[in-house]
């Protein structure tokens, strides 16, 4: 499904990623983890095409596709989903309106008809369901006003109404108390564990884990995966810290 092989990066003309290679498989949940300015966030901002992030060297490929050479929009027709650490608002855009303008583009790219209103608000309700979110906070204005539980819930229902084979969380579990983390968790495992979707991961805690649980855990620092593991390689990284695991 997403294969990236010998990838380097730069911001600003600063090295970040250096040398990364990754292969997530169909049916696959993987988690990156690493301190702080290690290249998380820089390698999924990559792979969804943020300006300003210069790739040097190396490949990056989905389901066949070099999604290297695409802008955002086309990576996302792909196939790919990528979750901010910090979703964005967009004041006086009805979450409603964006969820079916973007569903729709997505639709066009693959010669399929557009969702009439009525078909779009019942899939909209259905897979607010699931994050167990009032259709009311969909018609507000994208984000405006929301918490920082309320803004994850948001975005899960759009990852479900888009429905990727792809989807890179960055840091979904950021500025989530316990209960919003459940649903959060419980909405992930409900809209992309299935056999033909894979799930990346990218976290600084294990607590997400309980809930989503991954096939595979890897260590990036300084800008390379040092070491990949199962499940049980997270809670050695909780309980010895990145400069112990990491090397």
């Amino acid at each position: 499904m997403l294969q990236i092989n010998n990838l380097h990066a730069t911001v600003a003309d600063k090295p970040i990623l250096k040398g990364l290679s990754l292969t997530i498989n169909a049916g696959e949940v993987h988690a990156i983890m690493g301190p702080n300015g290690a290249g998380k966030s820089t390698l999924a901002y990559v792979l969804g095409g943020r300006p300003g992030y210069e790739v040097t060297a190396g490949s990056a490929s989905l389901n066949g596709v070099d999604i290297l050479s695409l802008d955002p929009h086309e990576r996302a027709a792909a196939g790919l989903f990528l979750g901010f650490q910090y979703p964005v608002e967009i004041p006086g855009v009805s979450g409603v309106q964006f969820l079916r303008e973007a569903l729709n583009a997505q639709r066009k790219a693959h010669g399929l008809p557009p969702l009439s209103g009525g078909d779009f608000l019942k899939l909209a309700r259905e897979k607010a369901a699931l994050l167990g979110m009032d259709m009311d906070m969909l018609k507000r204005p994208v984000n405006v006003g929301f918490s920082g539980g309320e803004k994850k819930r948001a975005e899960m229902v759009q990852m479900g109404i888009l429905n990727p084979s792809l989807a890179i969380l960055d840091e979904t579990d950021s500025g989530l108390d316990i209960d919003a983390l459940r649903v959060v968790g419980d909405g992930i495992n409900a809209i992309m564990r299935a056999p033909d979707k894979g799930v990346l991961l990218i976290t600084h805690y294990q607590r997400l884990l309980d809930y989503v649980r991954p096939d595979f855990v890897h260590v990036l620092a300084d800008g390379r995966i040092t070491r990949s593991g199962g499940p049980e390689l997270a809670l050695e990284l909780e309980r010895e810290g990145y400069a112990e695991v990491a090397a």
